[in-house]
């Protein structure tokens, strides 16, 4: 089983497509809900099961449960031996893998349409009836430190995102990794896991999304056979953090070994709440596209391109987030040239856009590329899947993909340059950047393929 964890924001693309708004949902009896897509262009389909639960949902003091407990799954049921749900997948030519986020964990499988009814079984058995025990969790836990250890803390451009939202958030559980502090994860036990499977693994916490070659009504009468046996249980509260105003410019420095400098602008930002009055998330899409959405885009042409200052230039943003919003710019420094005459150069971008606004041909492109991508991913059912998990795990519906389109598409040069100039701006910013020390050759090797942040 190879386990992945989402940075949320940094890395995290919607498809704003029209395709998941042909759906159909029911709800079963025990608050589960269901949503199917029929799609049959090819004999196959996708299952994914979304817990409405995240790293955001955690405490102090044990960060990282909500992933730790996403490796437990693929162990035993009380049905089925440790490994056994990986082997049967395997066996019936189906793929499977799983992920958790800030805002909520998912477990997928990608198989033919007549095994449908194999990962139904298999998902609702470990929804209600996973055993967790020291045996299985003691070398699970030194699986999940080594993870820690080769995607954060040997990945320098990792360490920056970490060490950005640390010092961005202050109150808000953004502020820890989806992946827990070390120091966490060394004194975690089997009773953490268990305790967050107790709380938070229940069907009217959960949404089943099939997308493929299936017959709605079978879907339904499969899910009431598997999923619809499981008791609901009462869910914890949930509580509210808020973020406190950050007025003022903060700023955190990494010193690791690297081949090259990187810097990382975070700017706190509005999401999506209201689908009906808020414009402003729509905007801050389009003006991320603007800044790094593909090569033509102006971070990409101006300091890469032309002034040479970056050999890679991007910008990100996630409108649909359960938590405060962040708008990311980064990049990597061109040898030759300094960590500060990068963040001149990427704040010099910004500061541009906000004061003139992009011209109506520069918007046109950047819509139509938003719009282009979204057709793309169309073709594939589990990008369709994905979309309509994120819509419903913010608190939004497969239907209102039309009106998201319908939103951007309204956007004008005067709403982006308000936005940068109402949000991008120094009381609204962390720096992060990355000072590189000396690496031996192995670990330049290893560095340079290194894309992530």
């Amino acid at each position: 089983m190879m386990c992945t964890y989402v940075l949320v924001g940094a890395v995290l693309a919607i498809a704003w497509t029209k395709a998941a708004a042909h759906c159909t949902e029911r709800r079963l009896s025990n608050g589960l809900r269901i949503i199917v897509k029929e799609d049959h262009r090819s004999p196959t389909i996708v299952q994914q099961v979304w817990y409405r639960v995240g790293s955001m949902d955690e405490s102090s003091g044990t960060t990282g449960v909500a992933h730790v407990l996403e490796h437990m799954m693929f162990k035993g049921t009380r049905a089925i031996a440790s490994g056994e749900l990986s082997r049967q997948i395997a066996e019936a030519g189906g793929r499977e893998n799983a992920f958790t986020g800030t805002d909520h964990t998912v477990y997928f499988q990608q198989m033919h349409r007549d095994r449908l009814a194999l990962a139904m079984e298999l998902e609702a058995d470990r929804m209600a009836n996973l055993v967790l025990d020291e045996k299985e969790f003691s070398p699970e836990i030194k699986v999940v430190m080594e993870e820690r250890r080769l995607r954060t803390d040997d990945r320098p451009r990792s360490r920056v995102y970490e060490s950005l939202m640390a010092t961005a958030f202050t109150a808000h559980p953004y502020q820890w990794p989806v992946v827990g502090w070390m120091g966490d994860l060394e004194k975690m036990t089997y009773r953490d896991a268990a305790d967050w499977y107790r709380r938070w693994y229940a069907p009217n916490n959960a949404i089943v999304i099939i997308v493929g070659d299936v017959d709605t009504e079978e879907v339904f009468r499969l899910a009431e056979r598997t999923y619809g046996r499981i008791q609901a249980k009462q869910l914890p509260l949930r509580e509210a953090v808020r973020e406190p105003p950050q007025n003022g410019l903060r700023r955190v420095t990494v010193e690791a070994p690297a081949a090259q400098a990187y810097v990382m602008l975070g700017y706190k930002v509005p999401v999506l709440r209201d689908i009906e009055r808020d414009w402003e998330p729509h905007a801050l899409a389009v003006l991320t596209a603007l800044l790094g959405g593909t090569e033509s885009a102006r971070l990409n042409q101006a300091l890469v391109r032309e002034r040479r200052v970056a050999n890679h230039a991007a910008a990100a943003y996630n409108p649909l987030a359960r938590g405060p919003g962040m708008l990311y710019v980064e990049g990597a420094v061109t040898p030759g040239k300094s960590a500060a005459e990068l963040e001149s150069a990427l704040r010099e971008q910004v500061e541009r856009i906000a004061a003139k606004g992009p011209s109506e041909g520069e918007l046109a492109r950047a819509k139509a590329q938003l719009v282009a991508k979204s057709i793309y991913r169309g073709d594939s059912i589990y990008s369709q899947s994905m979309e309509i998990g994120l819509l419903n795990s913010a608190g939004f519906t497969p239907h209102d993909c039309e009106r998201i389109i319908a939103g951007l598409r309204a956007v004008s040069p005067a709403q982006v340059r308000e936005v940068a100039r109402k949000y991008l701006t120094e009381e609204n910013l962390t720096v992060a950047v990355l000072e590189p020390q000396p690496m031996h050759a192995r670990q330049l090797r290893a560095a340079a393929p290194d894309r992530r942040h």
